[in-house]
């Protein structure tokens, strides 16, 4: 029995000092796949659900993440996200981006809509699996972190800080932190936020997928600059501060994923 309780406590000891390096959070993507599903054209709805069986958008939206438990899976982790230097100016951040041969976030992305869109070759089973990924990383490239976080601190994972007194770091904060201080369900919270009017919706859809990369690097920019200490205490003041911004991610997220979901199948 002493032995199984050192185990236990080894296990532990090494699950908290591993980095967060989840995206959003579980309940994050669900929220930005259910909300897309409700913007879904008939065409779109008729291929995911020839590709997805009764898997719906928000339950398929977390495979991007589960499969990191198989190593086989190894070759998509920098998939997820593009670290960038603080700073840059919108002209630079595009000229990166597009220049940039490392596979990474904006890279996939293009890669799995062109592919869903124009590779006529690819099994039904690739194309399970690319609409997945998409789904996925149209949710994290919403995540400001993801797209703004920086090299030298793993993209906000090695900024420490107290998020009520709990030690953890500004990436967990912004992938699940605030979204679970909410303490809404994936389908209310998508219901309390989901109030975008018709012209919103279609601007959001309609701007270039340049600028949505451009709009989370700004707010990353903006939460670099609001931890000011190692170990700043955020609490309740941090959420009111912050919370308007995640919603809006979250609502964006989802209204461009379906955007792109009915391009890609309507």
């Amino acid at each position: 029995m002493n032995l199984i309780k050192k185990t236990i406590l080894v296990i532990s000891f090494i699950a908290l000092s591993i980095p967060s390096m989840a995206w959003w959070g579980i309940n994050g993507h669900r929220i930005v796949g259910e909300i897309a599903d409700g913007y879904l054209n008939s065409k779109a709805r008729k291929a995911l659900k020839e590709l997805l069986g009764d898997e719906s958008i928000a339950m398929a939206s977390n495979w991007g993440d589960f499969i990191k438990s198989d190593s086989l899976y190894d070759y998509v982790y920098s998939w997820h996200y593009i670290n960038l230097k603080g700073g840059m100016s919108f002209s630079e951040l595009q000229s990166k981006l597009q220049t940039d041969t490392v596979a990474n976030l904006y890279n996939k992305v293009n890669f799995l809509i062109s592919e869903l869109k124009s590779n006529k070759s690819l099994t039904t089973q690739q194309r399970t699996m690319y609409l997945k990924l998409l789904i996925h990383f149209v949710g994290d490239l919403h995540q400001p972190l993801h797209v703004g976080g920086r090299p030298e601190d793993q993209g906000g994972n090695r900024v420490k800080v107290l998020w009520f007194n709990e030690p953890t770091n500004i990436h967990s904060v912004w992938d699940d932190k605030l979204v679970e201080f909410q303490k809404l369900s994936y389908t209310e919270y998508a219901k309390a936020i989901n109030h975008a009017n018709k012209q919103m919706r279609k601007s959001w859809q309609q701007q270039p997928r340049m600028e949505w990369y451009w709009e989370s690097y700004q707010i990353s920019q903006t939460i670099y600059a609001s931890i000011k200490q190692p170990d700043q205490k955020l609490s309740y003041g941090y959420n009111y501060d912050y919370i308007a911004t995640v919603n809006q991610q979250l609502l964006k997220g989802g209204v461009r994923l379906a955007g792109v979901l009915n391009d890609i199948f309507g």
